[in-house]
């Protein structure tokens, strides 16, 4: 069959090449303890949009450097007890997208959170203020500053944080919390239950932010990678601080997180994908030391993997 990485064999064994930084589980853990210490100043605003079975909410809280975090909520009407809930989170750049997208899950009796990332495409804010490029992409915000400055670490923390505020609200079963997303909500979603191990079911779809020097060595440093390119031409051509570089990137690498997830996960990867390639996904995958499938479309890159939706809603669905 095609391939444009390593044989299925060689992915299901492979455990990545980026750099984890010697400090990581210190560094996540002052991360996480800042984190708890903030006031989360929830709000919930009644939405324009509304429906006869579900109720629609603006979600609003403080994350870590005072940004007010911006999720949409819905939950059922009339609910007699508590229900399940699912986290969702959006692609690179994008945002929760439309109240409608919300409701399949809150049909069956789900409470449903939809980030928006923050400085991406929806209404949660940026806060922060870093030394050096913060030229075309998050990946590389923050890179030529202190570590705790890197953009995705503020986000991880906020996938963590309105994973604890669901697992707070009285109309959600804590035990049944999940979450879900693709590409970067993939990550995302690796990254919440990590850094929230309540998370009892997971299901990351192709997920991004994972083993970045792989992806440079396969020349796919371009599309949703095409920051780390740039980043080099333009401020270390000749990568005199590429070690550096990749090692501090390691904070924010999915694969080294993954070890931490104790929710049952089911992950779906297509073995085409020319965005983010396998094996990095395979390192993230391979990680994981929960209760795991893999769902692989041989044929199939980076879009719509044909039925895996069924499959995710099946999942969440089993008690």
């Amino acid at each position: 069959m095609p391939t444009i990485d390593m044989p299925l064999k060689e992915l299901q064994a492979y455990t990545g090449i980026n750099p984890k930084p010697a400090d990581f589980d210190a560094y996540w853990e002052r991360a996480l303890n800042e984190m708890r210490q903030i006031d989360a100043a929830i709000e919930l605003v009644p939405s324009a949009f509304q429906t006869p079975q579900a109720e629609c909410f603006d979600l609003y809280f403080t994350g870590v450097k005072g940004a007010r975090v911006h999720a949409k909520y819905v939950r059922p009407r009339h609910a007699s007890e508590p229900q399940p809930a699912v986290i969702q989170f959006h692609g690179y750049t994008g945002s929760a997208g439309d109240w409608t997208e919300r409701l399949a899950y809150a049909s069956l009796g789900f409470s449903v959170f939809a980030m928006d990332c923050r400085g991406q495409g929806g209404k949660s804010e940026d806060s922060g203020s870093v030394k050096g490029n913060t030229h075309h992409g998050h990946i590389i915000r923050g890179l030529d500053d202190e570590p705790d400055k890197l953009l995705f670490r503020d986000i991880f923390l906020d996938t963590a944080q309105l994973a604890g505020i669901a697992l707070g609200m009285p109309e959600v079963d804590p035990n049944r919390v999940y979450a879900m997303g693709g590409s970067q909500g993939g990550a995302l979603t690796i990254a919440c239950a990590a850094l929230e191990p309540r998370v009892a079911k997971l299901a990351p779809v192709f997920p991004f932010l994972s083993d970045y020097r792989r992806v440079w060595d396969m020349d796919l440093d371009k599309d949703a990678y095409h920051e780390l390119r740039t980043f080099f031409r333009h401020f270390d051509p000749q990568h005199e601080r590429e070690e550096e570089i990749f090692t501090k990137l390691g904070y924010i690498d999915i694969q080294h997180l993954a070890n931490r997830i104790q929710g049952e996960v089911l992950m779906g990867v297509g073995l085409m994908d020319t965005i983010c390639p396998p094996s990095s996904q395979f390192a993230a995958y391979n990680k994981i030391t929960s209760k795991k499938r893999l769902e692989i479309f041989p044929d199939f890159g980076h879009e719509g993997l044909p039925g895996l939706n069924d499959k995710v809603m099946q999942f969440f669905l089993k008690e």
